[in-house]
C-alpha cells in the first residue's frame, strides 16, 4: 500500500489533501521524543552561495535559542542539526542521508539550493520527512503538490515574470536577452521569463549560460552586446551576477540587467565601488537597514547584531520568517506532534505578517506556497531601492 500510495502524491496535483493523505497509514514520526524536536539542514557554509545560509542558520539559532529557554515549544526543546554542502549536489545528497537516517530528523528547514533540494526529495519525501521552506523558490519545492512540502514567498517563475513585465510594460525594454546558470535554478529563471515574452508577443533576442563557479563572462558578454540586448535577465546568485554587470560596465556598455530573489543580497547592493549601481531584481521585502526599519524589525535587528556582531542580511531576515512560522507550526499541532498534526498545524496558518512588512501569508490543505507576490528593487547609492510593488508586478 505504501509505495502504490506514494506513487499516487508524486502523479497528482493540488487536488490532493492532507484529510486524504491522513487516510493512509503511511503518516510517520521521527525526531520527536517527550522532551525534544529535532531539525535538520543542509547549507553552503563554505561555498560560492554561502551568504545565502550563513545569515538563515544565525536567525535560526537566535530564534530556537529564545524559545528554548523560554520552555520549548509545547513542553519540547528544539534542537537544530546542521550540515555543510559547499554547494554542491553530491554533498547535500550525503548531508541529507545523514540527517534523515543518523540523526532522524523530525523535519527539514531552510535547505539551501534548487539542485540540492531536486536531489535529495525523493529519499526526504520516501522517508516521510517534511520539506519546510528551503532557500530555493523553484516550482519543484512545491509542485507536484506533496503533503511533506512547504514552499515560502513567491516561486521564481513568478519573481522573473514580475520582473520581466515591469521593465517590458514600465521601461520600455525591446530586445531582451538572457544569461544565466546551466543548473535548475538558471533553467527555471529562463523558462519564467520565457513564458512571460510569450505572453507579451516578445522573443529572447539572444541567451548565454555558465557554470554557477564561473569567473569570466567576457565571451557571454561580447555575443549578448551584438545582439543589441536593451535587457538581459539574470539566471544568476551572488558572484556569478556581480562579475558580469561589472564586466559590462568596465566594457562601456550600460545595459540594464535583472535577476531574481537569488540576487537580491546586500553582497551584490554594498559591493565595493558601487559596481552593482542600476542592478533590479525581485525580492519580497525591503532590506534590513536598521534606519529605515519598522520598530519590531529594528529590535530584531539590534538583538541579531548583539549576538553575532554584524548586521543581518536579507538571507536572515528571510531566515528569521522561516523559523518563526516552522515554530507556529510545532506550536499549534499541541502535544500530541507527530508528522500529520504538523502538517495540519502549517496549514491553520492563515494571514501572517512577517515583521519586515512582507506581503501576507498563509496555507490550506490544497496551497502550500505562502504567497505569490514579489517586490522589484534597484540598486542605488548602494543600497536597494523598492521600484515597483507588489500590486503593480503580481499577476
Amino acid at each position: 500500500m505504501k509505495s502504490v500510495f506514494w506513487k499516487y502524491v508524486a502523479i497528482t496535483s493540488l487536488s490532493i489533501s492532507t484529510t486524504a493523505f491522513a487516510q493512509d497509514a503511511s503518516w510517520k514520526t521521527q525526531g520527536v521524543s517527550k522532551d525534544e524536536v529535532v531539525l535538520g539542514m543542509h547549507a553552503d557554509l563554505s561555498g560560492v552561495a554561502a551568504t545565502f545560509s550563513v545569515g538563515v542558520v544565525n536567525s535560526f539559532r537566535l530564534k530556537i535559542d529564545e524559545a528554548n529557554e523560554a520552555g520549548g515549544i509545547n513542553g519540547r526543546k528544539i534542537r537544530l542539526v546542521v550540515e555543510d554542502t559547499n554547494y554542491q549536489v553530491p554533498k547535500a545528497v550525503q548531508a541529507a542521508n545523514k540527517l534523515i537516517n543518523r540523526d532522524r530528523v523530525f523535519a527539514m528547514i531552510g535547505n539551501l539550493g534548487t539542485p540540492q533540494n531536486n536531489a535529495v526529495l525523493p529519499a526526504q519525501l520516501k522517508a516521510h520527512v517534511p520539506n519546510v521552506f528551503p532557500i530555493s523558490w523553484a516550482e519543484s519545492m512545491s509542485q507536484p503538490f506533496d503533503p511533506l512540502k512547504f514552499a515560502i514567498y513567491a516561486p521564481y517563475t513568478d519573481q522573473i515574470r514580475s520582473g520581466v513585465r515591469y521593465m517590458v510594460k514600465q521601461k520600455g525594454k525591446k530586445n531582451i536577452c538572457a544569461m544565466h546558470q546551466d543548473t535548475d535554478f538558471g533553467i527555471e529563471v529562463f523558462n519564467g521569463a520565457k513564458k512571460e515574452l510569450d505572453e507579451l508577443g516578445l522573443k529572447f533576442a539572444e541567451v548565454t549560460t555558465h557554470r554557477p563557479a564561473d569567473q569570466d563572462f567576457t565571451a557571454q558578454l561580447t555575443k549578448l552586446r551584438a545582439a543589441s540586448c536593451d535587457l538581459i535577465v539574470m539566471g544568476t546568485i551572488v558572484r556569478d551576477t556581480l562579475i558580469p554587470y561589472s564586466t559590462a560596465r568596465k566594457m562601456g556598455w550600460d545595459v540594464d540587467m535583472i535577476g531574481t530573489s537569488a540576487s537580491y543580497d546586500l553582497a551584490i547592493s554594498g559591493a565595493e565601488g558601487d559596481i552593482a549601481e542600476g542592478y533590479y531584481s525581485a525580492g519580497f521585502f525591503d532590506a534590513p537597514y536598521p534606519d529605515t526599519a519598522n520598530p519590531e524589525a529594528a529590535a530584531w535587528i539590534e538583538k541579531y547584531k548583539a549576538r553575532y556582531n554584524i548586521d543581518p542580511t536579507i538571507q536572515a531576515a528571510i531566515g528569521q520568517v522561516i523559523i518563526d512560522l516552522t515554530l507556529k507550526a510545532i506550536n499549534n499541532a499541541g502535544q500530541d506532534l507527530t508528522t500529520q498534526s504538523f502538517v495540519q498545524g502549517m496549514e491553520s496558518i492563515k494571514g501572517y505578517q512577517d515583521i519586515f512588512g512582507g506581503p501576507t501569508q498563509g496555507f490550506s490543505e490544497t496551497n502550500h506556497v505562502s504567497s505569490h507576490d514579489s517586490v522589484i528593487y534597484r540598486v542605488e547609492k548602494g543600497r536597494w531601492v523598492r521600484v515597483a510593488d507588489a500590486g503593480v508586478t503580481s499577476k
